[in-house]
């Protein structure tokens, strides 16, 4: 049996083999990094075999799931281009687009791009497909079932592609978590239970908005009581530009996938 190969060992991969490991992922997985520490930790926790030879693990490979920074994207792929062979390759490499995977490791290898959130170490992850346009059904349905294993996904065009990666980032969730609990404090909350009333705040509003059947526009009317407290708040929050703050970082996020894909 041909193996689901990694090439790359870091937080996104780590990541995805926590979340496998919880799937019961059947198909054997290989990994190949630099850092020989982090292989064997990886090896010992999730079971996985592990190759220090590149181009070795390339050739074991069904799926081969290039998980490595996007300035390493290139130089890799022309590492292992001498591979002739059928299989479906998927990049995790924010930014670089189908026009430059192919030219560095094109036919007969196909490609698929992804970008899994790191949640999918529990199971409630959400990734991004999307592509190529030649990609046989049988492959499409192979990686769709492999991402599916650690939480749900969504079909994107690869025009759209970076504008999802800046958009649906658990970061922003970490982000604003840490903000609102550090306002809290300073009003005097002890950091548990800032922490406590922010996370509530958050996800327990977005949870009961995706499980129920209210229209978002609706709950908000509902939360902010006209002339309360929350209605103060929000008013004073959108005063200081907060829209155009969450806006300005989409973009800078944007400018730096545009910036991948041309240093590439």
């Amino acid at each position: 049996m041909k193996a689901t190969v990694f090439i790359g060992s870091g937080r996104i991969a780590s990541a995805l083999l926590a979340g496998l490991r919880m799937a019961k992922y059947k198909a054997p997985i290989i990994v190949h990094g630099r850092n020989p520490e982090t292989l064997r930790d990886l090896k010992k926790r999730h079971g996985i075999a592990i190759e220090t030879d590149l181009r070795h693990a390339a050739s074991q490979a069904s799926l081969l799931i290039i998980a490595i920074p996007p300035t390493s994207v290139t130089p890799l792929l022309k590492e292992i281009a001498p591979i002739k062979r059928s299989l479906t390759a998927i990049s995790l490499a924010a930014g670089i687009p189908f026009a430059k995977l192919r030219a560095s490791l094109g036919p007969p290898v196909r490609w698929a791009r992804a970008m899994p959130s790191p949640t999918c170490r529990t199971g409630d992850g959400l990734t991004g497909l999307a592509f190529e346009r030649d990609l046989p059904l049988a492959a499409r349905r192979e990686v769709t079932r492999f991402f599916s294993s650690v939480g749900a996904i969504i079909e994107i065009p690869e025009s759209k592609f970076d504008a999802f990666t800046v958009t649906y980032s658990c970061s922003h969730g970490y982000h604003a978590l840490a903000v609102l609990a550090a306002a809290g404090q300073k009003l005097g909350l002890d950091r548990k239970t800032s922490l406590q009333a922010a996370a509530h705040a958050l996800a327990d509003g977005i949870i009961s908005w995706r499980e129920g059947q209210t229209p978002l526009g609706d709950l908000l009317i509902e939360a902010t009581t006209p002339s309360g407290i929350a209605a103060a708040t929000m008013s004073a929050m959108d005063h200081a530009r907060y829209a155009e703050a969450v806006e300005k970082g989409l973009a800078a996020g944007l400018k730096r996938a545009h910036k991948n894909a041309a240093n590439a």
